[in-house]
């Protein structure tokens, strides 16, 4: 799909977020739509630059590094509350 052609979707959204959107919308002089368009590009952006960083650390790491990384780690119980429940 090219940048110039348009979907149209039909999106449910909680009433609070909707009002909150909106109002974001009219404070930067913008559409709901426009607005809305431009947060899902801003996810995007953010999640694929994301995937992008961390394929490459993981390119640069092999099975053997962990136990390294494990090793160097203190040995202190967790903070309360984040402990590992037994199984």
């Amino acid at each position: 799909m090219s940048a110039t052609t348009r979907y149209k979707y039909t999106l449910n959204l909680p009433v609070s977020l909707k009002e909150t959107a909106a109002r974001l919308a009219r404070d930067d002089g913008v559409s709901l739509n426009q607005w809305l368009a431009t947060a899902v590009a801003q996810k995007i952006g953010a999640v694929e630059t994301t995937e992008e960083f961390l394929a490459r650390r993981a390119a640069r790491t092999a099975p053997g590094d962990l136990p390294r990384y494990l090793d160097g780690a203190p040995d202190t119980p967790p903070p309360p509350g984040d402990e590992m429940s037994e199984a």
